[in-house]
């Protein structure tokens, strides 16, 4: 910081920086995958099944700002897939149905997150020393955000 920046502008431009080198990170761990079958919105949905086991599909069509038809649509195809399955509904309320992930759904994550995790152990092997400990020295900040 400069004696002519504020904390508040630091903290902006901080943030700026930050947000653009995660944004660059993640689309390329994305971009790496080799799982192709699979759309980006699929994993996403599967993502936060695994997260939130028993979600419906209206909380989960809120959560991720879609709408409730769009998202029934998408886990008709999770659900042929063999990804997702429906749960037998709940006793108070016939229409409330829940969502899991399946087996063959949970090793499509697993999966996709091997191939990432790998991808980015190779990429930080190839930086040098003191790069890896900054970004070691980094990790405990970085679970400290609530953004």
């Amino acid at each position: 910081m400069t004696p002519s920046t504020s904390p508040g502008d630091d903290n902006q431009v901080l943030a700026e920086q930050l947000r653009a080198a995660l944004h660059r990170l993640i689309r390329q761990l994305r971009r790496g995958n080799e799982d192709d079958a699979i759309s980006p919105l699929h994993k996403l949905l599967l993502l936060t099944i695994l997260e939130h086991p028993g979600i419906g599909v209206g909380e989960l069509a809120q959560q991720e700002r879609l709408r409730s038809p769009t998202i029934s649509g998408h886990i008709k195809t999770l659900e042929a897939d063999g990804l997702v399955r429906r749960t037998e509904p709940a006793s108070g309320d016939r229409r409330r149905v829940g969502l899991m992930v399946t087996a063959r759904g949970r090793h499509v994550v697993e999966s996709m997150r091997r191939q990432r995790t790998d991808r980015l152990a190779q990429a930080i092997g190839q930086l040098p020393p003191a790069s890896r400990d900054a970004i070691r020295a980094a990790i405990d900040a970085l679970n400290q955000l609530d953004a």
